[in-house]
């Protein structure tokens, strides 16, 4: 729950109706809302007149109206990196022949914003769109490893640390100690962190400045592939992260500004 005012428990209620994935009833909402039920009703009859939501009146539902789908659309082309990225994507995804995730943090939360399935594609959690952890993705170490030393305490101060996998991480002791190897050696890896079975190799996207824009990552199941044979895919990666980048110099992306803690 936000801090601020109405407009931002609106927003708290845009993103519980959009989490469901399908149009959602207003007592399920309710019973997962930390709003009264007038507050909630409210908010949702709001969001509803202005076209953020669309009510089925037939149903009984809520779900995200047209004007919101407007809005996604403009702020993907204007502030995500897969419009820059596509020719890249599908360049190293008909190399490597496994999948290629494109990510940038959001609120130090990893959001995946394209994705390039293998020819042989491997169920996973990661679609363009969804929201996942830091802390256990390729992806997500990737970035946290190369922020300013400032804004990754921050973000490692806003990791939950559940145990997805016997390999997770699950102390912020340990997620640095992880990031500064990460550092060194330039790319990360997920072995296995956050779903059994499933392993990648991340590159960060970099400006000149050393300004994270992103992430890119080969994955691949443990059934197809190993994490040393993934590794020799480093090369590939970063020459594509690095032209990405380069394509992206002049591009005016939004701060990844990380949440207000305590608040």
């Amino acid at each position: 729950m936000t801090g601020d005012g109405t407009v931002g428990k609106a927003l708290d209620v845009l993103d519980q109706v959009a989490s469901y994935g399908r149009p959602v009833r207003f007592a399920t909402l309710l019973a997962d809302s930390a709003y009264p039920k007038a507050t909630l009703y409210r908010l949702l009859q709001t969001l509803t007149n202005q076209n953020m939501l669309e009510y089925d009146a037939e149903h009984q539902t809520y779900a995200p109206g047209m004007r919101l789908v407007r809005l996604a659309h403009r702020a993907w082309t204007q502030s995500s990196l897969a419009p820059i990225a596509r020719a890249h994507l599908d360049r190293l995804s008909a190399e490597v022949q496994h999948t290629v995730h494109l990510a940038q943090l959001d609120n130090a939360q990893v959001l995946y914003v394209d994705k390039r399935n293998a020819a042989q594609p491997v169920e996973m959690f990661s679609d363009a769109g969804k929201v996942g952890p830091a802390y256990c993705t390729g992806v997500g170490k990737a970035m946290l490893a190369f922020l300013p030393t400032a804004d990754r305490e921050k973000a490692l101060a806003q990791q939950s640390f559940h145990r997805f996998t016997e390999q997770t991480y699950t102390t912020t002791a340990a997620l640095a100690a992880e990031l500064d190897a990460i550092r060194d050696r330039g790319y990360a890896f997920d072995r296995e962190e956050h779903e059994p079975g499933i392993i990648c190799i991340a590159q960060p996207i970099l400006t000149e400045n050393a300004r994270v824009l992103g992430a890119l990552s080969v994955t691949g199941s443990t059934q197809k592939i190993t994490l040393e044979e993934l590794e020799r895919l480093a090369p590939q990666l970063a020459r594509t992260a690095a032209a990405i980048a380069a394509d992206a110099q002049d591009w005016r992306f939004p701060d990844m500004k990380l949440q207000r803690t305590g608040t």
